[in-house]
């Protein structure tokens, strides 16, 4: 799982980082992750309240490196690669019906200890099920295409569904789903909710792992990431199925 790192550090620092700019990236993360429509002025706004020296530069500037922007509005953080096609969004009033119809991939920020990391997954529209996963130091798109291509192992979907950031509307990313036959799908530009289920899986990830476990490095994250999405797939019921797992909706067909 540890693809994309070419540092020596394994987890993220920025050169020069704080370890205050570093504690305000932890109260982003959570806040952006319980409200993610702040955008930069209601981060700023709401960092202030808590009597934190703060301007809108800083937050715009870690929020630009933690690759967060608000649902609305959305600033362009999240950019198309130069000359990449844009695909519509194919999934507007789309019944989803069965498993592998429907696939959709995003990236979030991951804190640690003493720094940070970047995590995609890949998720089932119909049965919640985390077909793949990977971490990686940097935004380079390298680690999402390994995804896309261990997933693509296992089975391919109808539709696959993506934001219009720069991994995903490179052309080889792109080019690998076509080659295949899978119809490319891509959220509004500011519709974070376009891809709403795996948003849902980002809040639970850091609701029920990340905030509690706060690890200190890159193999122990991997690790408790791996047995994390291991329960979230094969254990943890979910309403949304009938206190069904994942799995047993995904693997039922």
């Amino acid at each position: 799982m540890l693809l994309g790192l070419n540092r020596a550090t394994l987890y993220y620092q920025p050169a020069g980082a704080s370890a205050f700019n570093l504690y305000l990236m932890r109260l982003i993360d959570e806040q952006y992750t319980r409200t993610p429509f702040y955008g930069w002025p209601r981060m700023t706004a709401y960092l202030q309240r808590r009597n934190l020296p703060v301007n809108h530069k800083r937050v715009q500037r870690l929020m630009r490196l933690m690759g967060l922007a608000a649902i609305y509005p959305k600033p362009k953080t999240t950019q198309a690669a130069k000359q990449a096609q844009i695909y519509p969004y194919l999934l507007r009033d789309l019944a989803i019906t069965h498993p592998n119809q429907v696939w959709s991939a995003d990236i979030t920020y991951v804190r640690m200890a003493h720094g940070f990391m970047y995590l995609v997954a890949i998720i089932d529209w119909f049965s919640r099920y985390v077909l793949a996963w990977q971490l990686s130091n940097t935004l380079d798109g390298r680690f999402c295409l390994d995804a896309l291509q261990r997933a693509l192992q296992q089975n391919q979907p109808e539709i696959f569904n993506t934001d219009q950031g720069v991994q995903f509307t490179a052309h080889e990313f792109t080019h690998t789903l076509e080659a295949t036959g899978i119809r490319v799908s891509m959220d509004g530009r500011g519709r974070a909710l376009d891809n709403i289920f795996i948003e849902r899986l980002w809040r639970s990830v850091k609701y029920e792992d990340i905030y509690l476990q706060d690890y200190l490095t890159v193999p122990a994250l991997e690790a408790g990431l791996g047995s994390y999405f291991r329960l979230y797939n094969y254990e943890r019921p979910h309403q949304s199925l009938d206190y069904r797992t994942p799995a047993e909706v995904h693997f039922a067909c």
